[in-house]
């Protein structure tokens, strides 16, 4: 009479199972195939102005915000792997005159590179936000790389006269996502 020990059979094919390795020739290749590609939100600027700093000595006045450095590429590896970023815009007037803004992007020198404009309409009793997206890629990513200061040039619109009691006030928010490609 022969009899079966379950435990040999059940160890003679685990030994079986073990011979039979699965192996694969390793690619260390594949390191350079490697790639990254990050993104960053962060806030651009902002800023209110009430309606009466738009009055100086009793005259209605333009403003114009001194070049704000706007330097944030100057890391060398940041600038070799920028791919493109997005500028996002939300204005609010509660004014009751229109505006222009425009945003200047400088170089180093001072010399326009670009320049992004808005029309505001004036304040009617209802809030409209103005939203608007500059995306930046290409050749407007390298004209990026090179910006070094933002310019805001204020000019206002038609409208009543303000003055000194104007309610209401000319609201901007910005932010900036950027895309990074690091190989």
């Amino acid at each position: 009479m022969n009899q079966y020990n379950p435990n040999k059979i059940l160890g003679l094919m685990l030994l079986m199972l073990l011979s039979f390795s699965c192996s694969s020739k390793l690619d260390f290749d594949q390191v350079n195939d490697f790639k990254l590609e990050p993104v960053f939100i962060a806030n651009l600027s902002a800023f209110e102005i009430p309606a009466n700093q738009f009055v100086v000595n009793g005259m209605e006045q333009n403003m114009v915000f001194g070049a704000k450095d706007f330097d944030i590429f100057r890391d060398a590896s940041f600038q070799k792997n920028l791919r493109r970023a997005d500028f996002f815009f939300e204005i609010n007037n509660t004014i009751n005159k229109s505006y222009t803004i425009d945003i200047l992007l400088l170089d180093g020198n001072d010399q326009l590179l670009e320049t992004i404009s808005f029309i505001v309409p004036a304040y009617s009793g209802t809030q409209k936000l103005i939203t608007q997206t500059e995306v930046f890629e290409n050749a407007r990513v390298d004209l990026l790389k090179r910006t070094k200061k933002m310019e805001f040039v204020i000019t206002m619109g038609a409208g009543p006269a303000l003055n000194a009691n104007s309610p209401g006030s000319l609201k901007l928010r910005s932010s900036a996502t950027v895309y990074l490609l690091v190989e």
